[in-house]
């Protein structure tokens, strides 16, 4: 499954374009985000996509889950948001 790394400098429309393309050639995604500002983008995102790919029979669901991550060597908790087709 492909993550897409998301920051709250991320465009939501840039965002929802990648996410679109890898839902139709993948059928699922994945978005990573750390910090409230990130996962704002990132939901932005998610409800820009589900334009996108809504006429094509798509309707998208979003379950969050908590990642422990590594930055510059220090642990951090990510939110990742697994993206799905119903």
């Amino acid at each position: 499954m492909e993550t897409l790394k998301v920051s709250s400098k991320s465009s939501p429309n840039s965002i929802a374009g990648a996410l679109a393309c890898v839902l139709r050639e993948n059928g699922r995604a994945e978005i990573q985000v750390v910090g409230a500002g990130a996962l704002n983008q990132a939901i932005k995102a998610i409800a820009i996509a589900r334009g996108y790919v809504a006429p094509g029979g798509y309707d998208l669901i979003c379950v969050p889950a908590f990642a422990d991550i590594q930055i510059n060597g220090e642990e951090r908790t990510a939110i990742r948001l697994i993206i799905e087709s119903r």
